[in-house]
């Protein structure tokens, strides 16, 4: 590997600010765009995707409308199960190619585990799983779309239970309606719509999906790579098989599919696209405040070019989930929470200088003007993250 191209961690940064739409001008002017540049928005948290936008957004560009047209009016982008079983929103675009890679090889997994646990646990089966599901379905064609409550009521089925693990330390009572509606929203047939509530809310209306093109998951699994490698790049395997959930073997055929080159970072082999350009100019300095779950914060295994390991305590979660953060050019430097008034508090964990001080105040107090009377509350709370939110400085 002596010939390959060495790209250091200030050139990864450099890319990493212009090409997540970080750096102010490189700021997007559409959710969509900002999708585009990322290819997926961690969507397990409903607030977090919008969040995530309004960080990369220009000025005067109205994240909960943007967002909310990209998903509930031009469809743009879409809601669904993807990469390490995790919901995302990701371009319309790509949605055939997330089905084809790696949505549905989990969903025939997520469908026989569902089997497996009702014939332990009760004394439904496949055939009255089946008809279940045609009731659900019938109904959302009749309602256009509905809750998962309202489904309930007029598909009584869905309000049955089974016992989940009898006879092991996990016994307990579940419902049928969340398996059911997450199985056939993981094979395409249903998608999540408008939340019932505002833009935070994680109760959402359910719709009929349009069927995903059929796709070979080799061709797909590239698709979604290249992508990614366009994105992120450089990558080591490592990375890509932690990002994608693939197996080893699947990663290294759609980098060979691809033409993936090999190029030569702190910590070993990475990849980047054969038309990926040389050296990047680094953009000019900039601040973000990066919320939970934020894909930039989550992109990539190897994090050391962007965080400092004293600093992962504070900031992720015992599950290896991030919390709110503070960016400097390319850097995470500390963490932020929106507090019960509705100011959002920050603190630095590393001396980051005077102009970045003055950067990140500006970014923290852009946030929580928009933020408004908004209270937004991370589903999963890292240790920095409460303490800010509960007055801490």
């Amino acid at each position: 590997m002596g010939d390959t191209r060495f790209i250091d961690a200030a050139e990864r940064r450099a890319r990493l600010g212009v090409r997540h739409r970080l750096a102010g001008s490189a700021r997007a002017t559409s959710a969509a765009e900002v999708g585009g540049a990322l290819v997926a928005l961690h969507g397990t948290d409903p607030a977090s995707v919008f969040l995530a936008v309004a960080a990369r957004l220009t000025e005067g560009v109205g994240p909960v409308g943007a967002v909310e047209r990209a998903l509930y009016e031009d469809g743009a982008l879409v809601r669904m199960h993807g990469m390490r079983h995790t919901v995302f929103v990701v371009p319309s675009s790509l949605a055939a190619a997330v089905q084809a890679s790696t949505t549905r090889p989990a969903a025939v997994r997520e469908r026989a585990t569902l089997l497996r646990h009702l014939a332990v646990g009760s004394s439904f089966d496949e055939a009255w799983l089946a008809e279940t599901e045609r009731l659900v379905l019938a109904e959302l064609a009749v309602r256009g779309e509905a809750t998962g409550a309202e489904l309930g009521e007029a598909v009584p089925r869905l309000r049955s239970t089974y016992v989940y693990g009898p006879g092991t330390r996990q016994e307990g009572v579940q419902s049928v309606a969340s398996r059911v509606l997450r199985v056939l929203g993981m094979e395409g047939r249903i998608v999540r719509g408008r939340p019932q509530g505002t833009w935070t809310s994680s109760r959402f209306r359910w719709a009929l999906a349009e069927a995903h093109p059929e796709r070979d998951p080799a061709g797909a699994r590239a698709e979604l790579l290249g992508q990614w490698l366009g994105a992120c790049g450089p990558a080591t395997e490592a990375d890509l098989t932690w990002w994608t959930g693939w197996k080893v073997t699947d990663v290294r055929t759609a980098l060979a599919a691809v033409g993936a080159v090999p190029v030569t970072v702190d910590g070993g082999t990475g990849f980047v696209l054969p038309d990926d350009p040389g050296p990047v100019p680094e953009p000019e300095p900039w601040a973000a405040l990066l919320p939970a779950l934020d894909p930039t914060a989550m992109g990539w295994q190897g994090r050391d070019w962007y965080l400092d390991g004293d600093h992962r305590a504070a900031l992720y979660d015992r599950s290896g989930n991030v919390g709110p953060t503070v960016w400097w050019n390319g850097r995470i430097v500390g963490g932020w929470a929106q507090r019960p008034d509705g100011s959002v508090a920050h603190r630095l964990l590393a001396d980051a200088g005077a102009e970045a001080e003055r950067a990140i105040g500006a970014e923290a107090a852009r946030l929580a003007e928009w933020l408004g009377e908004v209270r937004v509350t991370p589903r999963f709370r890292t240790p920095l993250e409460k303490e800010l939110s509960s007055g801490g400085q």
